[in-house]
């Protein structure tokens, strides 16, 4: 930052603390609000303009709000009744609100239905988002993206990735390959704190893994501090993340001896990866 010639250090000082805060009031911020055991909504604000992410339960919302806040979005990865449970009653507060949701969704109260590359602006926060279909938790399973955020719901976690209840293996292979080509550095928001459970589970299949056991170190000390272990990142997540690291020869080695079965493909590596982690 350049300061005018004329201003004294603690003058300077003053200058820069002025203009700090000046770009501070005019930053986007991406808060968690814990809800149920381990979920988290995730509110996008910039002033009193809120976007919320899966709002699951109403009321934690609610108390999280200040008297001049206005919801002007949802967004909603998939159906699941912790992403959507709070949606009714957030309407009821904010009559006004647009649900932005996937197509083919059977969550029924979507207002603007969107499918893979599909847009949307909020002109209220001067923000802009894509979509990518990423099915395989769910078949109704999108994300939201920009160039600095990604918020990929149930469908990748840090050091994990969802249980596959509606997709097949090689369905939610694509989709997290469609998640890895996105910015490596971007924010990734997931909705659920299990990244402890996960990296344990991860130690299981990489046991020396040394960014792995660097990282489990590391979420140990935010969670002792009551911390979220989130956002991550893709560039993080392929170091770490046994789901995105099937093309490993050494973890399709350690398949088979888990398992006495011939792990070769990628796509079988994953769907070992994840039958392990289900029985785990």
């Amino acid at each position: 930052m350049r300061y005018p010639i004329t201003l004294s250090l603690s003058r300077r000082f003053d200058y820069y603390m002025q203009s700090f805060n000046q770009k501070q009031s005019t930053m986007y911020k991406v808060t968690p609000i814990p809800a149920f055991q381990d979920n988290y909504i995730w509110k996008i604000s910039l002033g009193s303009k809120l976007i919320l992410v899966d709002p699951g339960d109403a009321d934690v919302v609610l108390k999280q709000l200040n008297s001049d806040d206005e919801i002007v979005g949802i967004l909603v990865t998939h159906y699941h009744r912790d992403h959507t449970g709070g949606i009714a009653a957030l309407k009821q507060e904010f009559p006004n609100i647009q649900v932005y949701g996937p197509s083919n969704s059977p969550y029924p109260n979507i207002d603007v239905k969107l499918n893979d590359q599909s847009q949307i602006y909020f002109e209220a926060l001067n923000l802009s988002f894509n979509i990518i279909t990423i099915p395989g938790h769910t078949l109704d399973h999108i994300a939201f993206y920009n160039q600095d955020w990604i918020f990929c719901g149930d469908t990748l976690f840090s050091a994990g990735c969802g249980r596959m209840f509606e997709g097949n293996p090689q369905m939610f292979l694509d989709s997290i390959k469609k998640l890895t080509g996105l910015n490596q550095d971007a924010q990734l928001f997931c909705t659920h704190e299990y990244t402890l459970a996960n990296i344990e589970f991860a130690l299981t299949i990489e046991a020396n893994n040394q960014d792995l056991i660097a990282y489990q170190k590391k979420v140990v000390d935010l969670r002792a501090l009551n911390l979220p272990s989130l956002p991550s990142s893709i560039r993080l997540e392929k170091l770490i993340n046994p789901y995105l690291r099937c093309n490993s020869d050494a973890i399709k080695i350690k398949l088979s001896k888990l398992t006495r079965l011939e792990i070769n493909s990628e796509v079988d590596a994953f769907a070992t990866i994840r039958q392990l982690k289900d029985d785990f």
